[in-house]
């Protein structure tokens, strides 16, 4: 790769750990709609694809549920409300991402998370972060794993897929930056285990934000 000049990094399970007020909404619908609720390890492994994704695999009846549009909706205005009760950065990252800034890597979040929520959160925790896109499929831009959402936070920065490293925690940004031609690298303290991202074909790991940081900047270097 060229020298890195930007990170795209997704939002749940790799900046922030959200996984409480996610469940939380999650099991608001479910009471809302009389079903049995789920615990946060169901939860997390449901999360990564999108809210019509995470209800497809939390309703009893999935996408068929004959109420499945309803919960949608009410997971969503619930999620909005609540999304900032218990979310926090993850030990680290926010130091991660200040010394990145003034290293001038260019930075940009592309979540599944809905768009106005994910601006929101990247504004209030991340002011270094240069841009934000969530799923705003209304607008022509693909959800993860299509590479849509990263070509434009591309764009925005003025950078090619060659000058940028992608930072996630799943499988789901795995594909997401093979498609989108970046190199990847697999972040351990998220919502996948090892295991799970090897299987997916992950190759870089870094365990903690500090050494994120440091692959970051050899990177920029061209040091690896």
């Amino acid at each position: 790769m060229k020298n890195c000049k930007a990170v795209l990094f997704d939002l749940d399970g790799t900046l922030l750990y959200t996984l409480e007020d996610l469940t939380d909404a999650v099991n608001a619908t479910m009471r809302h709609l009389g079903y049995p609720e789920h615990t946060l390890a169901k939860v997390r492994a449901s999360v990564g694809n999108g809210v019509n994704r995470l209800l497809e695999l939390t309703l009893p009846g999935g996408a068929s549920d004959p109420r499945f549009d309803e919960a949608v909706e009410f997971y969503r205005a619930t999620y909005a409300a609540h999304a900032e009760e218990k979310t926090r950065p993850y030990d680290g990252i926010t130091d991660c991402v200040e010394t990145l800034a003034a290293h001038g890597i260019r930075m940009a979040v592309v979540s599944n998370k809905p768009d106005a929520t994910t601006v929101r959160l990247t504004k209030k925790y991340f002011p270094a972060i240069d841009a934000a896109a969530g799923e705003n499929e209304a607008a022509g831009i693909r959800r993860k794993p299509a590479p849509d959402m990263v070509w434009h936070a591309l764009k925005i920065l003025g950078v090619t897929a060659e000058e940028a490293v992608y930072v996630g925690d799943s499988e789901v940004d795995i594909e997401t930056a093979r498609n989108a031609g970046l190199h990847v690298v697999s972040v351990l303290w998220g919502f996948r285990d090892r295991e799970e991202l090897v299987e997916n074909g992950a190759e870089c790991f870094a365990e903690t934000p500090r050494e994120l940081g440091e692959i970051v900047l050899r990177r920029m270097k061209n040091e690896e």
